[in-house]
């Protein structure tokens, strides 16, 4: 299931733009020096990366607590339910149980921290940016969280979320040299993609937790059996 999490990192990208767009636009960037800028820009998404992975391996060790209950395949299924109902569900609704209102105010230490580091041009700036940058509250990193949760392993949900980052890169680099370059237009249309890419996703994830028989997509509990099995024989 992990490439998933590249699908939502390149199609999520979009929506990212949108969020984050305002940040990477006021990157104190060296506009003179390309090798310089390709170092600082190289800093800002691995420090975004980083803190998605962090996150990732956090979330993973949650899930794996529930694997020991014998629940993966459930925990599976219930992670798909979520995504699912998170993007069905009216607004109004999903608002009540938002995940910033209990922690708003580290949210703001962070934005007055990523505020004081956008003023400073040091070699350091741009890491810190992007790990700020990464603990931001986004809908698409929730969702991300979710497949992280679901894999049940904290290496596994670690990779996840890298991959999540690492699929953002392309347009989120191409937005910081060109700009806001799509008209309201498109980005439109792209929006409204991203919902159904999080409800495939969440699919996918339940088929996953139904195990069908099917290969790469919903192998069975027999077949999973073996393959963690043949996986300790070989260590």
């Amino acid at each position: 299931m992990l490439y998933t999490a590249l699908i939502l990192g390149l199609l999520g990208s979009f929506h990212c733009v949108g969020m984050c767009g305002p940040i990477a636009f006021l990157l104190p960037l060296d506009r003179e020096n390309r090798g310089t800028r390709i170092l600082q820009l190289s800093s800002y998404h691995f420090g975004r990366i980083l803190t998605y992975s962090l996150l990732g391996l956090l979330f993973g060790i949650a899930g794996n607590t529930l694997h020991f209950f014998g629940i993966q395949q459930q925990l599976s299924i219930g992670m798909g339910i979520v995504m699912i109902i998170s993007i069905l569900a009216p607004i109004r609704f999903t608002n009540k149980f938002s995940v910033t209102r209990p922690i708003y105010k580290l949210v703001g230490k962070v934005k007055n921290a990523l505020g004081a580091a956008l003023k400073k041009k040091e070699p350091e700036t741009f890491f810190i940016i992007g790990f700020l940058n990464g603990l931001l509250p986004c809908g698409l990193v929730y969702m991300a969280v979710f497949g992280a949760i679901a894999l049940g392993k904290p290496l596994q949900g670690s990779v996840y979320m890298a991959l999540f980052g690492i699929g953002t890169i392309p347009l989120m680099t191409t937005a910081i040299y060109l700009g806001n370059f799509l008209t309201n237009n498109i980005k439109q249309r792209i929006l409204k993609v991203i919902p159904v890419v999080v409800v495939v996703v969440g699919l996918l994830f339940i088929l996953r937790g139904l195990g069908l028989g099917i290969p790469y997509v919903s192998p069975s509990e027999k077949v999973a059996v073996e393959q963690v099995s043949s996986q300790y024989e070989c260590h």
